[in-house]
């Protein structure tokens, strides 16, 4: 959408590089074999004898300094292709801009797409300055002041216009024609409108009657391009409107593929649709599995074709195929509450598939409802988690799962604070689970109930229920799970003061996660293990096991300022006042920008440090260590903690962590080679420390580069050879 006017006005802003410029407007061209008299009749070029077709234009054109304008070239694509081959063949001065729905694929093509209009952030607001910056806004006031003069964007009305062109996702012609309903509706009211997909296109019509009829209403525009598919494109088009979150080419075929289209056929169509603009491909990592979507208005259009069709309710049932398997891919874990979930980049599929699928098998429905409300509890989300669990414990489909919806309920009452809901549901979830004679149920609803008195304090309790927790456990032979719970375990009697028995657990445990757990579970058992030698007055230990948390965790995240916060621990318990305020600071203002609270017992543990800190420190010392700390962000402030810039004392932590001298490694690039001298892919690198593959070879060139090795083998040996004080083997 917005091609030709593009083309135009390029065309336009052309310096006098071209004698002359002509357009030549194909879209009401139905005979591709026509398309050389069409071109000849709109440059004025008429045959002559013993010449037509390319002939007539080749000769006529010869080697003036000329730029032809093909304008809708989709429909007589090939044509259009060869056409150009020849002209070019033969008029060494002419230059082609053609528009079209799809590459022409023609030799010396360049293509240029043209995208979605600039959208506003979504943390604008009402803010005029900041909201005008974005094209389809601007887009959207000019065409609005032009329908109602006077009309003009200001903090009240920002908003809307900002959500109108969100939902549009920026298309020239659908915000036009929004725009146009201004005096007729209210801004309300068109966001209202774009929010049902069954009036959506009746919105968004009623466009210009002296224009072309593709330009009507968007539902014309997209119908242009629908009737240029074959049958099996028209198919594959309209049974992905059901995936309004986007795809893979995994879902595509569970969701397409039947007897008319075959898996091969299907990449074929989906490569066509792409070309076409009727599915867009999502930003992602280069290695990471290609991800699409349907823009709304289009996906709007598709959906109307879908019901026409009759095909709708069996393309539900193939999504919900679809979503229960990959939900299968982490059924084994035990403690899947608190396993990243395979559904999580699928939750805008699973929300819009519960809200539709009447008809859905009550089994299947009830199952991918708790997958959503462990997407949303992991999201920390949890008032829509509890909506969806409030639902599944009234209904039969959620009995059926046994105590694992009153678990996970427990477990969002503790997220939001409602710690007697949470109690009262982790009994619930452990009784039924005694009924049931389901140990890995029973082990996760004694978790769950732990959780609940952990937060109220009730630490005697909670290492009661953890015990039982580990010996149902340890019975299923499932050492992660085994580890995981140990952990659990250990931490609760850190809470009830038992930090030797703590130690001991963690010495067991530790090793198995580092060595198999995803980098979430690694971290959260490091930081355990911290917290413990920090009690245990072994402050060395305990600050190369926090250092060690920040090498593994992502530096934009909250899992990135539980170890700062350990280390400004480590550095009061050592007398370094400064420094342990400096760090405090510095994580209170990160959690501040990315808004996410610690745990009750670990923020009340923090402040009293920094009142200590504060009390301790002379006045100028104390407002030097306040104003460092806002310098320090992302990687400055990892640096400081890990004490990795020049002339700070070299602990135990930066000696494990990171090499400074000649070789100045980054943390993250010293895990790395730590990982490949384990023998590890990049896959499984990119795995444990939850990054891409493309990442991880990126970091690997870097380090290649710094120390001057070429092969993995050499990073091995040099791994290898360190001195013994810089390996990481604290039990």
């Amino acid at each position: 959408m917005g091609k030709t006017r593009l083309a135009l006005e390029f065309a336009r802003g052309l310096p006098n590089r071209f004698t002359r410029a002509d357009l030549v407007e194909l879209a009401s061209l139905q005979d591709g074999t026509l398309l050389p008299q069409s071109v000849a009749a709109a440059l004025g070029v008429g045959e002559r004898e013993g010449r037509a077709g390319v002939d007539v234009l080749v000769r006529a054109i010869g080697d003036a300094s000329r730029l032809l304008i093909l304008d809708n070239c989709e429909h007589v694509a090939e044509p259009c292709a060869r056409l150009v081959a020849a002209l070019l063949g033969g008029c060494s001065r002419l230059r082609v801009l053609a528009t079209s729905r799809e590459a022409l694929r023609a030799s010396g093509e360049t293509v240029f797409r043209v995208g979605e209009l600039s959208l506003p952030p979504a943390d604008a607001g009402d803010d005029v300055t900041v909201l005008l910056r974005s094209d389809a806004v601007r887009l959207f006031v000019e065409r609005a002041s032009s329908r109602s003069p006077g009309f003009t964007l200001n903090r009240g009305n920002g908003g809307h216009i900002a959500e109108i062109c969100r939902r549009l996702d920026g298309l020239t012609l659908a915000i036009e024609l929004a725009a146009g309903h201004i005096g007729t509706l209210a801004l309300s009211d068109i966001v209202a409108g774009l929010d049902d997909q069954l009036t959506q296109l009746d919105l968004l019509s009623n466009g210009s009657r002296t224009g072309p009829r593709r330009h009507s209403g968007l539902a014309a525009a997209v119908d242009w391009s629908h009737r240029l598919l074959d049958p099996a494109e028209q198919a594959v088009f309209r049974r992905l409107a059901i995936l309004v979150g986007g795809f893979d080419v995994a879902a595509a075929r569970t969701i397409c593929v039947d007897s008319r289209i075959g898996p091969r056929e299907l990449f074929r169509i989906l490569c066509a649709l792409e070309a076409k603009s009727l599915i867009v491909r999502l930003p992602g990592e280069e290695e990471a599995p290609a991800r699409f979507r349907q823009l709304s208005t289009i996906r709007a259009y598709a959906m109307e074709c879908l019901c026409v069709s009759g095909e709708l309710p069996a393309t539900l049932r193939r999504a919900a195929a679809w979503l229960t398997e990959v939900a299968d891919q982490g059924h084994a874990d035990v403690f899947a509450d608190q396993a990243s979930s395979p559904l999580t980049a699928e939750r805008d599929n699973l929300v819009s598939l519960l809200a539709c699928a009447t008809g859905l098998d009550e089994g299947a429905r009830g199952r991918l409802a708790l997958e959503l409300a462990r997407v949303h509890y992991q999201q920390e989300q949890p008032s829509a988690a509890r909506a969806v669990l409030t639902g599944l414990l009234r209904e039969t489909c959620g009995r059926v799962l046994g105590g694992s919806v009153p678990a996970l309920a427990a477990r969002v009452a503790c997220q939001r604070a409602d710690l007697e809901e949470a109690l009262s549901l982790g009994e619930q979830a452990v009784n039924m689970e005694r009924v049931r004679h389901d140990p890995a149920g029973l082990a996760n609803a004694l978790d769950a109930r732990a959780a609940a008195r952990l937060c109220r304090g009730e630490f005697a309790e909670a290492v009661a229920d953890l015990r039982e927790c580990l010996e149902v456990v340890a019975s299923l032979g499932t050492p992660q799970d085994t580890a995981w719970c140990t952990h659990h375990l250990a931490w609760a009697l850190l809470q009830a003061g038992e930090e030797l028995e703590a130690d001991e657990l963690m010495s067991r445990c530790l090793p198995v996660l580092r060595k198999h757990a995803p980098w979430p579970r690694t971290a959260a058992a490091l930081h355990t293990a911290g917290a413990v030698r920090l009690a245990l007055g072994r402050l060395q230990s305990a600050e190369a096991l926090f250092a060690e948390v920040l090498r593994i965790a992502p530096g934009a995240s909250f899992h990135s300022l539980y170890p700062v916060e350990g280390l400004a621990l480590v550095a009061a318990e050592s007398g370094d006042m400064q420094r342990a305020l400096r760090l405090y600071e510095a994580s209170a203002q990160a959690r501040r920008r990315l808004d996410t609270e610690p745990e009750a017992p670990w923020r009340h543990r923090m402040d009293q440090v920094a009142a200590r800190a504060r009390t301790r420190l002379p006045t100028t010392a104390r407002d030097a260590a306040v104003a460092a700390a806002r310098e320090l962000r992302g990687d400055r402030l990892i640096a400081y903690a890990l004490r990795t810039r020049s002339g700070y004392h070299r602990t135990m932590a930066d000696s494990v962590h990171v090499t400074d001298g000649p070789y100045r490694l980054t943390a993250r690039e010293f895990r790395v080679v730590e990982l490949v001298a384990q023998g590890l892919t990049n896959r499984q690198i990119a795995d444990r420390l939850g990054l891409s593959i493309h990442t991880v070879a990126t970091h690997l060139d870097k380090v290649r580069d710094k120390l001057g090795l070429r092969s993995r083998t050499q990073i091995a040996l040099w791994v290898a050879a360190r001195p013994e004080g810089d390996h990481t083997t604290l039990w």
